[in-house]
């Protein structure tokens, strides 16, 4: 089991937790890094630095980019993938909230293509659900669940198309996990398919500004 983990807090703030990512590095898919909804308008030199750090300790950097559901142009998606890139060496992109619909399946191919050819090595696509089928053979990974753990145990369930995917292509971000129960949402992904998962204690409205020590296995 790896993990993804979208930790979006300024170094600065929380030099602990950055510091914890690095040493779970072995057991991390990629963390993503979001200095300002996406890559801001100027670099910041302390998501540099940790970028630099989690990058020379193994670990995946994968830059945040929203999607707005397709409401954003191509363009404007792709120029905030390329100043990750720029500005953080990114090994790739985080895109969050794609649709999820067979009508804009299109759209998504369209642009995937565009920000792989912009230089992302590997494309995270985030719907939240399980989208249409042929998301997943966009993307390098796919983010199939995300929401409260409460939802994760009592409502979830995959298509039969997701049953025959690799686990290695899936991934189910949950919050809201008593940490008590992280090892048991980290077993409950790998059982429903998904061999990347990121169960956090948090909540909304952003429950990815903690990062919860059993993921990485230590103490705060």
């Amino acid at each position: 089991m790896s993990l993804l983990v979208p930790l979006y807090v300024h170094p600065a703030e929380d030099p602990g937790a950055w510091h914890r990512l690095i040493t779970a590095a072995s057991r991390t898919y990629g963390v993503v890094l979001n200095p300002a909804d996406g890559p801001g308008d100027r670099p910041d030199p302390a998501f540099t630095a940790a970028a630099d750090a989690l990058r020379a300790a193994g670990t995946l950097v994968l830059g945040y980019v929203d999607t707005d559901y397709g409401v954003r142009g191509q363009d404007e998606v792709t120029e905030d993938v390329c100043r990750h890139e720029e500005w953080y060496a990114a090994d790739g992109c985080f895109l969050d909230r794609v649709t999820a619909t067979p009508q804009g399946l299109p759209a998504c191919r369209r642009l995937v293509r565009a920000v792989r050819r912009a230089g992302a090595g590997t494309v995270v696509l985030n719907p939240g659900v399980h989208p249409a089928p042929g998301y997943v053979r966009l993307a390098d990974l796919t983010v199939t669940f995300e929401g409260h753990w409460s939802t994760y145990v009592s409502a979830f369930s995959r298509p039969a198309w997701a049953t025959r995917q690799p686990p290695k292509r899936l991934c189910h971000l949950v919050y809201g996990v008593p940490e008590a129960l992280v090892p048991l949402a980290v077993r409950t992904a790998h059982e429903r398919g998904a061999a990347v998962c990121g169960p956090v204690t948090g909540g909304p409205p952003n429950p990815w500004v903690r990062l919860t020590p059993a993921l990485t296995g230590t103490e705060r």
